[in-house]
């Protein structure tokens, strides 16, 4: 994360969207009516791009009789709690393996019910132009510190060929899963939101596309190295276990789902969000 695209910088000006920037962290930074009169839906998202992405089917769904009212936070880690509680009808922002280590984290059964995109992760720097300089002079590098997404830094650092991992350490990989590195080089864990700010004082940060994109930093131009596109992380529509079937659900997972969303996606974020393999909607 070093330039920022100029296209991107006045295009993607809110809010990186794992999490909005304006509200309390842990908390709704905003709630806006479709008004639509139709069946509303409370769905809660991330600033970049999950936010905008529903914002863009607001009119279709509105033309279907459902008020979407997206509520932006500026805290991911409360999504899914409010989604459980009933403070929400669905949300928008993880990726599956994120889900799959809540649920068992926490014991609950949250559904994903629609694949979107991909947010390939990346490896900035301000400091540094390659990764190689990683391999050879070490430095630091900071990570998120939630499991889900420092199991996939560390797993990107390895691909990269700065690290080398336990075998069979998977996306649930830690930082004692290290087996080898640059004698030099040490791995700072912070909070995912902080990463960006963090480059002024580490070599290099593994940052999510969603804050990436709030800092102004466009992961096809500025990472110096890039998950592939074949990333397993989609980003998915997820509701309440007994909730996949509910009509106004089922239209939101068709609408995000659709070619025109895929065409916005294409559109805006020019390959830093790209629209997931498999469009249609998995209703389970």
């Amino acid at each position: 994360m070093k330039k920022a695209l100029p296209i991107l910088t006045v295009a993607l000006a809110l809010a990186l969207t794992a999490c909005g920037t304006s509200g309390t962290s842990g908390s709704p930074s905003g709630t806006a009516s479709g008004g639509s009169g139709g069946t509303v839906i409370k769905v809660g998202a991330t600033a970049v791009p999950h936010a905008e992405i529903l914002e863009h089917i607001k009119p279709t769904l509105a033309r279907e009789g459902v008020d979407l009212q997206v509520v932006t936070f500026s805290d991911y880690a409360q999504l899914n709690p409010q989604l459980v509680d009933k403070q929400l009808d669905a949300n928008y922002f993880q990726h599956i393996p994120y889900l799959d280590n809540f649920n068992q984290q926490k014991g609950t059964n949250l559904q994903w019910i629609a694949k979107v995109h991909i947010e390939p992760m990346g490896v900035y720097s301000k400091k540094i132009k390659t990764v190689e300089e990683l391999k050879s002079h070490g430095g630091t590098v900071a990570i998120p510190n939630d499991a889900t997404n420092g199991g996939r830094a560390l797993a990107l650092l390895a691909k990269a060929g700065v690290i080398q991992l336990k075998q069979g350490a998977g996306i649930a990989a830690t930082v004692r899963d290290i087996v080898q590195k640059p004698d030099n080089l040490s791995i700072r864990e912070l909070d995912a939101a902080m990463l960006p700010r963090a480059l002024d004082d580490v070599t290099a940060a593994v940052i999510n596309t969603n804050y990436a994109l709030q800092a102004n930093l466009n992961p096809a131009k500025d990472a110096i190295f890039l998950e592939s596109s074949d990333s397993p992380y989609a980003n998915v529509l997820v509701v309440r276990k007994g909730d996949e079937k509910r009509p106004e659900l089922v239209k939101l997972a068709k609408a995000l789902t659709s070619d025109d969303v895929k065409q916005f996606i294409e559109q805006k974020y020019h390959g830093a969000v790209v629209p997931a393999p498999a469009l249609a909607p998995v209703l389970q």
